[in-house]
């Protein structure tokens, strides 16, 4: 699909994230603006598949809890499966728990399934946003001790760290952030320039609106 805004690498959708208004325990922004616009939705979810290939992949699991958007919509593009990976306590069947550090610096456990999927399985990870690291980390752990692969990491963005590095260089990371863009400098910095002139009108869906609404200038 050709973005009508201009290249791949504007992603204009971006610019659509809230900035954190509620203080130092939330994350620093919010990415569910895009999901709720179709347009944004959609070139966010073309621009991740077109760096992905369901071929090397057999299902994907999305990380709770907004990973489970993410997840779910790119094994639907995929022709994938779907598995969510929950925060302790959740699943009503067997399951297999490891513990992990959140972005928050608090200690969480995570649970899976089990058995979740045959031995070998290819498994993709997907997470709204990574920070530290740390919850993938716990995937990671999961799907390996039941047997599976990691055949890759994918996100909206994955802010720049020792634990991320380490990520990419292990794994093939997928982002809509790019690296070496702006954008990317941005979120390690965690301040989009974007918030300067956030508007929550720009991102709704409006009834028989056909097209993308304007992006915020470069």
């Amino acid at each position: 699909m050709t973005d009508p805004k201009g290249p791949r690498e504007a992603r204009w959708y971006l610019s659509l994230m809230s900035p954190n208004t509620k203080g130092p325990q939330f994350a620093w922004l919010d990415p569910t603006s895009i999901y709720i616009n179709s347009s944004a939705f959609s070139d966010l979810l073309d621009d991740l598949c077109a760096d992905l290939d369901a071929d090397e992949i057999d299902v994907v699991a999305g990380l709770d809890a907004m990973g489970f958007v993410l997840g779910a919509a790119l094994g639907a593009r995929l022709g994938r499966g779907f598995l969510p990976i929950r925060k302790s306590g959740k699943l009503c069947v067997d399951t297999d728990k490891v513990s992990y550090g959140n972005y928050s610096g608090r200690t969480q456990d995570m649970e899976m399934r089990t058995p979740a999927f045959a031995p070998g399985t290819r498994v993709l990870l997907a997470d709204q946003w990574v920070e530290t690291g740390g919850t993938m980390d716990g995937a990671v752990r999961l799907i390996e001790r039941q047997g599976g692969s990691v055949a890759g990491m994918v996100a909206i963005a994955m802010e720049e760290n020792a634990a991320t590095d380490a990520y990419r260089n292990k794994y093939k990371v997928t982002t809509a952030v790019l690296k070496d863009t702006p954008w990317q400098t941005e979120c390690n910095a965690q301040r989009l320039s974007s918030f300067d002139t956030y508007d929550a009108n720009r991102t709704f869906p409006t009834a028989g609106r056909t097209r993308a609404p304007e992006p915020v200038g470069e």
